[in-house]
């Protein structure tokens, strides 16, 4: 049975740096940043998904995001990015692959070091 994997991060930019990185199919959603909270308790069906990830930015909006998702997904696992690169987008490709490879995600081979 395929195991579903689903990231919800704040942008689009957020979601085209994980696509570079990533080696394997995984749902990314992204709330835009100002979801409602119909927008994000409708964003995924978590009885679709096996896991659900949680990648927000290192900053007050980021982290207001999280919080708010915890209320929608209160089994989502939740990943950060270090604070010294303040969001998911800046944050460089190398290291982002080593975090999503720490996660248990295929991550293409080019990125890790």
């Amino acid at each position: 049975m395929k195991e579903y994997k689903a990231i919800i991060v704040e942008g689009k930019s957020d979601k085209i740096q994980l696509k570079q990185i990533l080696d394997e199919e995984v749902d990314i959603f992204c709330t835009h940043g100002t979801a409602s909270d119909e927008q994000l308790e409708g964003l995924l069906d978590p009885a679709l998904y096996h896991n659900v990830f949680i990648l927000t930015d290192a900053d007050f909006p980021g982290e207001r995001l999280r919080s708010r998702l915890r209320e929608y997904y209160p089994n989502a696992v939740h990943l950060f990015t270090r604070r010294m690169y303040r969001e998911v987008a800046t944050t460089p490709l190398e290291e982002l692959a080593r975090l999503m490879a720490k996660a248990h995600f295929q991550v293409a081979e080019d990125y890790l070091i």
